[in-house]
């Protein structure tokens, strides 16, 4: 529930940064949504979220608070999705619209931090709390 969430946010997000609302149709914002999601949720479940976890265990100290714990998980989350998903979403908005330098790796910084600035008060914030109510009150019951 948690990447559904953070990749709906954040490809509505990048379509709107990177003006792309008028030139993509409807089909391809879903399929674009729908690969995102798949690639999002295979590197949470296999190369983020497991690094995360265990970067977080050492940074809290394994025993600490859980309120640190979850801010230590999480923020450690966002790092690696925010590093991964950008290489992806550098590589789409190239696909529709072209080269904005004449280096990918220039263009690469400005792409993570946008999208580290709003993920993670997204993540903290919003959807992390949103889904934490949900799950506490309708799912663990």
């Amino acid at each position: 529930m948690m990447c559904f969430g953070m990749v709906l946010v954040m490809t509505v997000y990048n379509l709107y940064i990177n003006d792309m609302f008028s030139t993509i149709t409807f089909t391809e914002g879903m399929l674009h949504f729908l690969t995102a999601f798949v690639i999002a949720f295979m590197l949470d479940m296999f190369v983020v979220g497991p690094n995360a976890k265990k970067t977080a265990g050492k940074a809290v100290g394994g025993a600490g608070n859980k309120v640190y714990m979850s801010l230590a998980v999480s923020t450690c989350m966002v790092i690696g999705m925010a590093f991964f998903m950008s290489i992806y979403g550098l590589i789409t908005t190239y696909t529709h619209t072209g080269y904005q330098t004449d280096s990918i790796l220039l263009d690469y910084p400005a792409v993570f931090g946008k999208n580290f600035i709003v993920a993670l008060p997204l993540q903290i914030i919003v959807i992390g709390p949103l889904l934490r109510f949900i799950f506490m009150k309708y799912v663990k019951e």
